[in-house]
């Protein structure tokens, strides 16, 4: 009997404290409520080969923004007038006509062995103007649900990025 109800007061407890931690990811949501240009060249997020290297001179954008859904696998981005900051192509894209969204999870790498994780969107284009938007399904490991060190980069097709989300949410 004693042997019934302490397997029943400890799955009552294990299901009370799973449940809340399932649900809290479940409904997990970022949100970045804009999207600017590099600003310091050459710039590095995350860490080990996770790192992420910015192109080598500024950019700015005029917005956007960025939703990740992690229960459900899903990221949809919009950057409005992403357009170098500086040389003679000043005012526009450039060379670079398209880009991919990419999500940065443990920047600092303390949560996956020194080395931060990244998942990336499909590459899309970027027009004449700089505007360029995803919206779909991309596969988010773990570390992203569970370290809450994560950025939001605009990166070229050669891997560069040139833009970020801000003001996460």
């Amino acid at each position: 009997m004693h042997t019934s109800l302490r397997k029943s007061v400890l799955v009552t407890a294990l299901v009370l404290g799973i449940v809340p931690i399932a649900q809290a990811q479940q409904a997990y949501v970022a949100r970045w409520q804009s999207v600017i240009g590099i600003i310091q060249g050459s710039n590095v997020v995350g860490t080990g080969t996770g790192a992420v290297t910015g192109a080598p001179g500024p950019w700015s954008a005029q917005g956007g923004h960025v939703t990740v859904d992690f229960a459900r696998g899903k990221m949809e981005f919009n950057v409005r007038g992403l357009v170098l900051a500086a040389g003679n192509s000043i005012g526009t894209p450039g060379a670079v006509d398209q880009v991919k969204g990419t999500l940065v999870c443990d920047t600092n790498g303390s949560g996956s062995g020194g080395n931060s994780v990244l998942v990336d969107t499909p590459l899309v284009d970027l027009d004449d103007e700089g505007d360029a938007r995803f919206s779909g399904a991309v596969a988010i490991p773990a570390a992203c649900a569970t370290e809450p060190d994560i950025a939001f980069l605009i990166r070229t097709a050669g891997g560069k990025w040139i833009g970020n989300g801000t003001v996460l949410r």
